[in-house]
C-alpha cells in the first residue's frame, strides 16, 4: 500500500500539498486528475523518489518495481527495439550474467544465467518488445530504426512502451494517450485492463479512465481527495455535492437549458438512426456532467459567423498526397453549414493529410477543391503552440489579429474574451514564454475562435488540455453553428461534437456506418483476428528482386528529396526574413507615433512570414515523416 501522511510540498513559492492525506492500495488502478500546474507530476516525483516531501510522511513497500513513462528521451545511438528492452531491467541482468559468464568460463554462472532468462521468458522479450511497438502504432521495422530517428512524439510513445515491458509493481503514467491516435489509445485500454499490479496514471480523458480506472484522486486547492469508481462515478457523486451549494444552483439551471436546447434542435439531424440514437444518449448525459464542471474557470463560446447559400468548401474526385505518393484516391466531399464530421482511421492512414488539403496548405494532386464565397476557415493543429510568439501575451496576441471587417474591439472586450480561457490578472499580459503546454493550447484555439470561423478543422485539439477545459470545449462545439471536421482520440469530444463518422483507410475516404462503440468492435475483432492468426511461411529472400524494389523505391522518393531540399533552402530564406523584421520591431524608436503606420505594417509582414515559415515547416516534417517510412 502507498500511504500519504500529513505531506506537505512546495515547489518554488507555490504550496501544492498541506496536510494532504492519500492511500492507494495494491493492485488498484487509480486515475490522477486535477488543474494544470496543481501537483499531478510533482506526486509522480514524489512516488519515483525523485523529490521529497517538505513535512510529513511517504510509505510504500521496499521490494515494489516502480516503471513510470520518461517525458524525455536523452541522447541514445540505440534502436528502437534495443531501447525498448532496456526497460526489461530482469531481462539485461540475465544477459549480462550470461556474457560474463561465457566470458570467463564459469560454467555454473552460465547454467544459473540461462535458468534465469527462462524463468523470466526472456527467449520471448524481442517478440513482446515488437508487439508493443506495434500496438502503439509504429510500422512494421521500425524497431531497426535509431531512437534519434524518431520525431518528439513517436519518441514519447517509445518511452510509453518502455514502461510497459517494464517488469513493475507500481506503473506511473503521465498523460499517456497525448501522442496516439484512437486506434492506439483503445489498443493502450485492452493492455492496461490486463495490467497485474498497481497503477496510477494522470489523464484528461474521460473515456480512457472510465475503461482503465477504479478509483479517482483529484487535486483540490492543496489536498488529496479520492473517489470511489470510475471518472463517470466520481461525476456524479461531485456533481451531487456540488448541487448542495446554493450558489452553483442558477448556474446549473443555465446549463440544463443550455443542454435541452441542443438535443431538441439536433434530435433529428443526424443522418443515421445509430449515430443519431448515440448522440441523443450522449446529450442526455450533459445535464449531471455539467454539474460536475460548474466551478470550472473556463467559458466562452464561438460568435456568429458568416453565413451563405451553398457549400463551405468541396473536394470532388480529389487525390491527395504529395509528390511521389498518393496518400488518399477518389475523395469526394461536400461540407455544408452546420456539417459535423468526425474522422477515424489509424495512424498514418491519411486524415491530417484530409485537413491540410481542406485548409489548401497542401495543393490537390488531382481532381477540384472549391471553395464557397463566405468561407472563413479555422484551423488548429499541435504545431501552432510552436508558432506563438513567446515575446508576446495573450492580448498582443489578440490585437495583432486583423480586422474582419466589424468594428474594432475594445480591449475590454478582449480582456473579458481572454477570461472565458481563464486568461485573467497579470496573466493577460504576461509572456507566451512562461506559459505551459496547457496555457498555450488554450491561447491558440482562443484565437481562431476570436476570428469568427465557419469552418473549423480540428486536429487533436485536446492535447495538453485539462477536462473541466476539455468539457468547455465540447459544449461550445455544441453550441457552433458552422461546420465541423475533427480528429480527436477523445471520444466524450467526438460523441458530444459530431454527427456524422467517416472513416480514412486503405487510400480511401468512406462514410463510416455507425458509431464510436461499433468503431471501436471494428479494432477489437482485427485486433483478435490478428493474434490468433497461424504464422506465415517464410520464403526464402529473393535479393535480386531485393535490390530492384530498393531501386524502384529510390527513383519514387527522388522528387520528395527533392523538394525537401527546395524547402528548406526556403526556411532560410524565410528565417533571415523574419529576424530582419523582428530586429526592426525591437528597435525602441518602432513604437513611436511617427512610425505608427509603419509599426503596422511590420506587424502584418511578421505575421506573414510567420505563416509561411509554420507552412513550410509543416510541409517539410509530412515530407521528412514519409522518407523515414520508406
Amino acid at each position: 500500500m502507498i500511504e500519504l501522511r500529513q505531506a506537505q510540498l512546495r515547489r518554488g513559492a507555490k504550496q501544492l500539498f498541506n496536510d494532504a492525506q492519500l492511500r492507494i492500495h495494491a493492485d488498484h488502478k487509480v486515475g490522477l486528475i486535477g488543474a494544470n500546474g496543481s501537483g499531478k507530476s510533482s506526486l509522480f516525483k514524489l512516488l519515483c523518489g525523485q523529490l521529497s516531501l517538505d513535512a510529513g510522511e511517504l510509505s510504500m513497500p521496499a521490494s515494489w518495481r516502480v516503471a513510470h513513462m520518461a517525458q524525455e528521451v536523452e541522447g541514445v545511438e540505440r534502436t528502437a527495439l534495443d531501447y525498448l528492452l532496456d526497460g526489461d531491467q530482469q531481462l539485461r541482468a540475465a544477459e549480462a550474467q550470461i556474457a560474463a559468464a561465457a566470458a570467463s568460463g564459469d560454467d555454473q554462472r552460465l547454467a544459473e544465467g540461462y535458468q534465469r532468462l527462462d524463468e523470466i521468458d526472456g527467449y520471448t522479450a524481442a517478440n513482446r518488445a515488437e508487439q508493443l511497438l506495434d500496438g502503439l502504432g509504429f510500422a512494421a521495422g521500425d524497431g531497426a530504426r535509431q531512437v534519434g530517428e524518431f520525431s518528439g512524439g513517436w519518441q514519447i510513445r517509445l518511452n510509453l512502451a518502455r514502461a510497459l515491458i517494464a517488469r513493475s509493481d507500481l506503473l506511473l503514467l503521465d498523460e499517456p494517450t497525448n501522442h496516439l491516435d484512437l486506434d492506439a489509445t483503445l489498443w493502450l485500454e485492452r493492455w492496461l485492463q490486463r495490467y497485474a499490479g498497481t497503477l496510477v496514471i494522470i489523464s484528461h480523458d474521460r473515456d480512457f479512465l472510465d475503461a482503465v480506472v477504479n478509483r479517482i484522486v483529484r487535486i483540490e486547492g492543496d489536498s488529496l481527495v479520492s473517489y470511489s469508481g470510475n471518472y463517470s462515478s466520481y461525476e456524479r457523486i461531485r456533481a451531487e455535492r456540488l448541487a448542495l451549494q446554493a450558489a452553483m444552483a442558477e448556474k446549473q439551471r443555465v446549463r440544463r437549458s443550455e443542454v435541452e436546447a441542443f438535443v431538441a434542435r439536433f434530435r433529428y439531424k443526424a443522418s443515421k438512426a445509430r449515430q443519431a440514437q448515440s448522440r441523443l444518449k450522449e446529450l442526455a448525459r450533459m445535464d449531471e456532467i455539467a454539474a460536475a464542471h460548474v466551478d470550472s474557470p473556463f467559458s466562452f463560446r464561438f460568435p456568429d459567423s458568416p453565413t451563405g447559400s451553398g457549400a463551405l468548401l468541396n473536394l470532388s474526385q480529389a487525390t491527395l498526397g504529395y509528390p511521389g505518393r498518393t496518400v488518399l484516391e477518389g475523395v469526394n466531399l461536400e461540407l455544408q453549414p452546420g456539417a459535423r464530421i468526425g474522422l477515424l482511421g489509424a495512424n498514418g492512414a491519411g486524415k491530417t493529410t484530409l485537413i491540410k488539403t481542406l485548409t489548401a496548405e497542401l495543393a490537390l494532386v488531382a481532381g477540384e477543391r472549391i471553395e464557397g464565397t463566405r468561407l472563413r476557415i479555422g484551423y488548429f493543429a499541435q504545431q501552432q503552440l510552436e508558432a506563438l510568439d513567446v515575446a508576446a501575451s495573450p492580448l498582443l496576441h489578440l490585437q495583432r489579429l486583423p480586422e474582419s471587417g466589424e468594428e474594432r474591439a475594445s480591449e475590454q472586450k478582449m480582456r473579458d474574451f481572454l477570461g472565458g480561457f481563464d486568461f485573467r490578472g497579470d496573466a493577460v499580459e504576461a509572456p507566451v514564454r512562461d506559459f505551459s503546454g496547457g496555457e498555450k493550447a488554450r491561447l491558440a484555439l482562443a484565437l481562431i475562435i476570436w476570428q469568427r470561423p465557419n469552418l473549423l478543422l480540428l486536429d487533436e485539439p485536446t492535447n495538453h488540455l485539462d477536462i473541466d477545459m476539455r468539457q468547455a470545449l465540447a459544449e461550445a462545439l455544441n453550441a457552433y453553428q458552422g461546420a465541423l471536421v475533427l480528429i480527436s482520440h477523445d471520444r466524450h469530444l467526438l460523441r458530444n461534437s459530431v454527427d456524422q463518422f467517416y472513416l480514412v483507410a486503405d487510400g480511401a475516404l468512406q462514410p463510416f456506418d455507425g458509431d464510436l462503440h461499433d468503431y471501436q468492435h471494428r479494432l477489437a475483432e482485427s485486433s483478435s483476428a490478428a493474434a490468433v492468426a497461424p504464422a506465415a511461411v517464410v520464403a526464402a529472400p529473393d535479393r535480386r528482386a531485393d535490390r530492384q524494389a530498393a531501386a524502384q523505391r529510390r527513383a519514387e522518393l527522388a522528387p520528395l528529396r527533392k523538394q525537401q531540399q527546395q524547402i528548406e533552402r526556403q526556411l532560410q530564406t524565410l528565417n533571415e526574413q523574419l529576424q530582419a523584421v523582428e530586429q526592426w520591431l525591437s528597435a525602441p524608436d518602432a513604437y513611436s507615433d511617427d512610425n505608427r503606420a509603419a509599426l503596422k505594417a511590420k506587424l502584418a509582414e511578421q505575421g506573414e512570414w510567420r505563416r509561411q515559415l509554420h507552412s513550410a515547416e509543416e510541409t517539410w516534417l509530412e515530407i521528412a515523416a514519409i522518407l523515414e517510412q520508406n
